[in-house]
């Protein structure tokens, strides 16, 4: 039988991730289910893929089940393709059932007819940023001095340190494969909805869990967030395709992103929910006659290699989905890019201050890689709930 594990990498990760996936939490990670099939039809879509099965029970009744599988820009990234899944061909899915008793299960491991065997978080390719693609063959400055930044750009992936996806924390690829599975590192936490966690044992998952604000916050921002329910899909915009923010989601799934440069402007595509922001590096100031919007209004500057981005000008939106924690219209970021082009990496630190909701300021760091995989349009489709999904939204 052949047999492909996850390989392995390096990167951050932006506080409270793990718990923002939220496809684990509809499913009992505690109870462990196997399905022998024919494979029906396969969806290839984000935030979650889905294999289709026909199994037929022991009284010779046939139903078609459905099992969910990572996003499908991660899945290519990670070197699987729909032509993997042959529609007729037999397949044996072990995995965990849907809380919820319908014909929904959650592939932790998929055999194929030729006897091929993945984990849900197999690498079936190079799972680059192992090495940068030939950084030194680019060209460092655009013809007016300015840092090269454009190309495609992606965080190292995190899994689950158990390969199925059960159990265990969310860590990097390159921390994965020094753990057993399962096995949570000195000073983690193993994912909310995994097994044996308290939420894998509430039938409304996360529902009932207080997740903390990552600011202080004012009265206006406590009022703004009251009632709020991370597990609601009237509530939680990634649950109805919505992007979120411009920090999170530049890497929350660790998609693909794409940097377009000129000297007048930068354009950054988030290949999460297809956030695009534009860096208008000709202007001083913002204008007074801002249209708010999630990506708002950017303008910035070269300073010593660092690419120093100030934004405003937003639509009003969430910090975080978990804690419900929002940002009101004066939501203010300033970024700073630091490219560093022998090895290939991009950081980005940021700062965020909304004088309306919060008392403090948020910060954070991220780093991307450059990479051959190409930026690809996200095209949100979630099935998480209802199997003929829920459209983006933005």
């Amino acid at each position: 039988m052949k047999r492909i594990v996850a390989t392995i990498l390096g990167c951050v990760l932006l506080s409270g991730v793990a718990y923002a996936h939220h496809g684990i939490a509809v499913f009992d990670m505690n109870k462990d289910m196997t399905l022998n099939g024919t494979i029906s039809r396969i969806s290839f879509i984000n935030p979650h893929s889905y294999i289709y099965l026909k199994v037929v029970d022991t009284n010779g009744a046939e139903a078609e089940w459905r099992c969910e599988m990572r996003a499908a820009t991660v899945l290519h990234r990670s070197g699987w393709n729909e032509n993997m899944f042959k529609v007729g061909s037999q397949a044996k899915i072990k995995g965990s059932p849907a809380k919820d008793g319908t014909n929904t299960c959650y592939l932790g491991e998929i055999t194929l007819a030729d006897g091929t065997t993945m984990d849900r978080y197999g690498q079936l390719a190079h799972a680059e940023p192992l090495k940068p693609y030939d950084p030194l063959t680019r060209a460092k400055t655009l013809a007016n001095g300015d840092p090269n930044i454009a190309g495609f750009w992606a965080a190292e992936q995190f899994v689950m340190s158990d390969p199925k996806g059960q159990a265990g924390a969310f860590v990097p690829l390159h921390v994965a494969e020094k753990l057993k599975p399962g096995e949570i590192p000195a000073g983690d936490r193993p994912i909310a909805g995994g097994r044996g966690t308290p939420q894998s044992f509430a039938k409304e998952g996360v529902r009932k869990f207080k997740f903390p604000s990552p600011v202080k916050l004012t009265a206006a921002g406590e009022k703004a967030g009251e009632g709020y329910d991370p597990s609601s899909l009237k509530d939680n915009p990634r649950f109805h395709c919505a992007s979120t923010n411009i920090l999170s989601d530049w890497t929350f799934e660790y998609d693909v992103n794409q940097i377009i440069q000129t000297a007048d402007t930068i354009t950054i595509k988030y290949g999460f929910m297809d956030i695009e922001r534009t860096i208008h590096m000709n202007m001083d100031k913002h204008p007074d006659d801002i249209k708010p919007t999630l990506a708002g209004h950017s303008i910035g500057h070269w300073e010593n290699g660092t690419l120093v981005v100030d934004t405003v000008g937003f639509a009003p939106g969430f910090l975080n989905t978990m804690s419900g924690t929002k940002y009101s219209g004066k939501f203010h970021v300033v970024e700073r890019f630091t490219p560093d082009l022998d090895k290939g990496s991009l950081t980005r630190t940021y700062v965020a201050d909304d004088p309306d909701y919060w008392q403090n300021t948020f910060s954070g760091k991220d780093v991307v890689y450059l990479t051959k995989t190409p930026y690809e349009d996200y095209h949100c489709d979630d099935r998480t709930w209802v199997p003929e999904g829920i459209k983006a939204s933005n």
